[in-house]
């Protein structure tokens, strides 16, 4: 009979900033939902650190994105691979947790289900399965116990594709709905200066820079088409710190005002203050679904990658907020369809009363009872408790 005296061995091995906030949310979530003594390992971030869980190095070290990016750094991600897995075996977890960058964190599980298979792996946030690549479901069978799904149509997409066992815990937008709907966008709108009868669009050119120079060229048509049909327009852009450059130099030839707004406070005040969304697709999507913004979205590839991309794509939708909802609610233009004399009608009928913006509001008020989990749960909590039944039931069922 196992110890219950013994204190449990978590390793957490997170491959992006995202990933660290959601490890160091479980690791406070695993100690407060057990007396048992939990000691913990791992790979992460600030947050993970403020939770007391030292990295075994840098995180922004591994946390890159895009095969140009990661090409360039491969001999040192390999390093840290070889470095995760030795450190991970040495420590001897009873639970291997692994979040986000499947193409760093999948292979350190491999590596370890190859040279410790008694140890329990779980993985907490699932690779989008459900969209491209659908064989990865099967593929990760072998060295992945439990995945932890942070939407809710994702445990009915790994059964079908024959994935591992797979729990929706909810994501973490789904305790925020209701914060994210009641911020009041006045005061933004008073320090921005916004006049009152032009009409407030946000655009989301995306994140990385790859996307927004792609997108800001259609987008910016976009914006130029709409003020001549619709009026004054003032531009609300929540732009990240490494894009705010290229941002204003495109925006600076822009017909309508463009406000480059940072951190969260002005991003979802600016979500509540706009009228409508022009919008990269990606999590921003969910993101605005959750705050109520009607929106309209969009996405590019390389023009020679374009055939590929849509070959690769499975899912009936790119949009995450039509995915959680089961029906293609909100307008995409992918691609070839990604031009403003697609993108300006469709922003067009939501600026307007009609059928458009009417059947997106109907939508958008369907959003907080699909994110939200039973009994209004918590997404850290529910994660947590995952991997304290997988922690019980290696020890016998001694909590």
């Amino acid at each position: 009979m196992a110890d219950a005296n013994v204190p449990w061995r978590v390793a957490v091995v997170a491959g992006e900033h995202s990933g660290d906030r959601l490890g160091a949310d479980l690791i406070k979530a695993l100690r407060s939902r057990t007396p048992r003594a939990i000691t913990f390992m791992g790979v992460g971030g600030p947050a993970m650190e403020a939770a007391g869980v030292r990295s075994l190095f840098p995180l922004d070290e591994i946390a890159v994105m895009g095969p140009v990016a990661i090409a360039k750094r491969l001999p040192l991600l390999l390093r840290r691979g070889r470095e995760s897995v030795a450190a991970v075996l040495a420590f001897e977890p009873d639970v291997l947790v692994l979040i986000d960058a499947p193409e760093f964190t999948h292979r350190v599980a491999q590596r370890v289900r190859r040279a410790a298979p008694q140890i329990a792996t779980v993985k907490y946030v699932s690779p989008s399965v459900w969209a491209w690549r659908p064989g990865r479901a099967k593929a990760m069978r072998p060295y992945i116990d439990h995945l932890l799904a942070l939407l809710p149509f994702e445990p009915d997409a790994h059964a079908r594709l024959g994935g591992p066992a797979c729990t929706y815990v909810g994501h973490p937008l789904s305790t925020q709905v209701d914060r994210l709907r009641a911020i009041d966008p006045a005061p933004l709108a008073s320090r921005l200066g916004l006049r009152d009868e032009a009409t407030p669009i946000l655009v989301l050119p995306g994140s990385r820079m790859s996307e927004a120079s792609r997108l800001l060229a259609p987008f910016g048509e976009t914006i130029a088409r709409l003020s001549e049909t619709h009026g004054p327009l003032e531009v609300l852009i929540p732009a990240v710190p490494r894009l705010r450059e290229i941002i204003a130099h495109e925006t600076a030839s822009w017909p309508a005002r463009a406000h480059l707004l940072e951190g969260d406070d002005d991003k979802f005040a600016s979500f509540r203050l706009a009228q409508a969304a022009l919008a990269a697709s990606g999590t921003v999507t969910l993101e605005l679904a959750a705050a109520g913004t009607p929106m309209v979205v969009a996405y590019k590839v390389e023009r020679w990658t374009g055939p590929i991309f849509r070959w690769l794509i499975t899912a009936p939708s790119a949009v995450l907020a039509n995915l959680v909802l089961g029906r293609n609610a909100f307008p995409e233009f992918i691609q070839e369809d990604c031009t403003p004399a697609k993108l300006t009608p469709a922003l067009a009928a939501l600026l307007n009363p009609g059928d458009a913006l009417d059947a997106q509001r109907a939508a958008l008020d369907e959003i907080p009872d699909r994110l939200k989990l039973p009994d209004g749960a918590n997404p850290s909590a529910t994660a947590a408790d995952v991997v304290l039944d997988m922690l019980k039931r290696r020890s016998g069922g001694v909590a």
